[in-house]
C-alpha cells in the first residue's frame, strides 16, 4: 500500500494510519498521479538523451559522412528501437548503432547503457528546476534537467538550454484556451503557516490538467478570486458550463460564484461532508453512521439520495445536533451529480475532490523529511506539476460531454 503523510501545521509530516488510507475515495486519478507529475520534463530529458547518444556517436565514428575521425574500425550501422529510464519512467528511443569491422561485433554506447536501469530523481535537483520555473528564470533550470535524470550535466550544450528554456516558458505561461475543460477541482494544501491553492481540469475526453497554483495564508475569497482570474486571463473560459468539485471551503466557494456565476455547478466533496459529520460523533457511532451516509449518496437518483440523506439527519439529531447541522450546511451541492441526472456515469471521479487530494498526497510523500519550510520558492517548487494531459484519464467519462450541457442550468435554490 502507498504511504502518505500529512503534514502538521509546523511542518511535521507524519505517517496516516491505513484505516485513513483506505477511508479515501479510490479512482483512476490515484494510479497515474505520479506520472503526471514527471512527465512534463520527459521531453526536455529525451531532448538531452538524443544529444549525449550523437556526441558519443561522433567520438566513436568521426561525424557523418567524414572520411576521417573517429577510432580505427568503427562506422554507423543503423539504428534500432530501445528504450530509457528517465528517472523511473521508461521511454521508448531509437538507438544509434555502432560496428567494428576489424572484431566484426557490435560495440555498445555507454550512454545508452547507463540509462538501462530505473533511478529516483534528486530532490535538490528538482528544487532548483520547479524554483526556476517559479521564478521564470528558464536558462538555469534547463541545465538542470538532464541532472534530474541521471544524465552528464557537464555534456549540456547552448543548444539543448535554449531549446529546453524556450519548452519550459511555454510549460510554466502556457495559454489554456486548448484545454476543452468541463470540469475543474479547486483544493488547498498546506505547508506550515501556508496553503497552496491548487486547480485540477478535467477535459472532455476524460484527461487531467493540472491549471496552475497560487501560495496564500489561508484559502481566503480575495486570492482565490484573484487565481481564478488569472487563469481566465490565460485563456480558461466556462462559458459552455463548467462542474467544479471543491471540499466546501468558504473562501473558495466564494471565488467560484463570483468568477463563474451561474456557469459552474458546484459538487462539494461527499468525502469530506461525510467525515464532518462524523467528527462530531463518538467514536463508537462512525462505523453506522458512515455506512449510512454512503448507502445514501450511493442512491441512483436525486430523490432517493435526498430522502435517504434525510433519514441520516432524523438519526443524527438524537445523537448530536452539531452534526445534523453539519450535514445541512451545503447539503444540496453534495448532491449536484444527481441533480444533474449523472450519478452512474460521473460519480467514481466526480463525487468527491480525489482527483486533486492525489495530487496532495504525492506532494506529502516528497515533503515528509522537510521539517522547515523557509522560503516561498521552496514551498512553490514541491507544487509545479505536470501541464501536459495524464495519460490516463478519469473514470466514467463518458459522461463528461453531458455534464457541460447540464453544468449551467442546475443550480441549487
Amino acid at each position: 500500500m502507498r504511504k502518505v503523510r500529512r503534514i502538521r501545521r509546523a511542518g511535521q509530516a507524519t505517517e496516516l494510519i491505513a484505516a485513513d488510507v483506505h477511508a479515501w475515495p479510490v479512482d483512476a486519478a490515484t494510479i497515474d498521479t505520479k506520472v503526471t507529475l514527471i512527465q512534463a520534463l520527459i521531453p526536455l530529458g529525451l531532448l538531452h538523451v538524443a544529444e549525449s547518444l550523437q556526441q558519443e556517436l561522433e567520438l566513436l565514428t568521426g561525424p557523418r559522412y567524414a572520411r576521417h575521425g573517429g577510432q580505427p574500425g568503427l562506422v554507423r550501422h543503423g539504428r534500432q528501437a530501445g528504450s530509457v529510464y528517465l528517472a523511473d519512467q521508461k521511454v521508448p528511443i531509437h538507438v544509434p548503432r555502432v560496428r567494428d569491422r576489424e572484431r566484426n561485433q557490435e560495440v555498445p554506447l555507454a550512454t545508452y547503457q547507463r540509462l538501462q536501469t530505473p533511478r529516483g530523481t534528486d530532490a535538490g535537483v528538482l528544487r532548483r528546476i520547479l524554483a526556476g520555473l517559479s521564478c521564470r528564470d528558464y536558462a538555469p533550470c534547463a541545465e538542470a534537467v538532464p541532472e534530474a535524470f541521471g544524465l552528464s550535466a557537464s555534456t549540456v550544450s547552448r543548444r539543448y538550454i535554449k531549446a529546453s528554456a524556450a519548452k519550459l516558458a511555454e510549460l510554466s505561461e502556457r495559454r489554456l484556451e486548448g484545454h476543452d475543460l468541463v470540469a475543474r477541482f479547486l483544493d488547498g494544501k498546506t505547508f506550515a503557516a501556508d496553503t497552496m491553492v491548487i486547480a485540477l481540469g478535467v477535459t472532455v475526453s476524460g484527461a487531467k490538467v493540472v491549471l496552475g497554483f497560487v501560495q496564500t495564508a489561508t484559502e481566503n475569497a480575495k486570492v482565490c478570486t484573484a487565481f481564478l482570474r488569472s487563469l481566465e486571463a490565460r485563456g480558461l473560459r466556462a462559458d459552455d458550463g463548467l462542474l467544479v468539485g471543491i471540499d466546501g471551503g468558504k473562501g473558495l466557494h466564494a471565488a467560484v460564484e463570483t468568477v463563474f456565476g451561474s456557469a459552474a455547478a458546484i459538487q462539494r466533496c461527499q468525502w469530506h461532508k461525510r467525515e464532518n459529520v462524523l467528527a462530531y460523533l463518538p467514536q463508537s457511532q462512525h462505523a453506522r453512521i458512515r455506512r449510512m451516509l454512503r448507502a445514501a449518496y450511493a442512491q441512483p437518483t436525486y430523490e432517493k439520495a435526498k430522502a435517504a440523506l434525510g433519514r441520516a439527519r432524523a438519526e443524527l439529531i438524537p445523537l448530536n445536533a452539531s452534526a445534523a447541522a453539519s450535514l445541512d450546511e451545503g447539503l444540496e451541492e453534495t448532491l449536484t451529480l444527481h441533480r444533474l441526472g449523472l450519478q452512474a456515469e460521473l460519480s467514481v471521479s466526480f463525487s468527491t475532490t480525489n482527483c486533486i487530494e492525489s495530487v496532495n498526497a504525492l506532494v506529502e510523500q516528497r515533503t515528509a523529511k522537510i521539517d522547515y519550510w523557509k522560503t516561498s520558492d521552496q514551498k512553490q517548487h514541491w507544487l509545479r506539476p505536470r501541464s501536459s494531459t495524464s495519460s490516463r484519464g478519469s473514470a466514467g467519462c463518458a459522461g463528461i460531454a453531458t455534464s457541460r450541457r447540464s453544468a449551467g442550468r442546475s443550480r441549487p435554490t
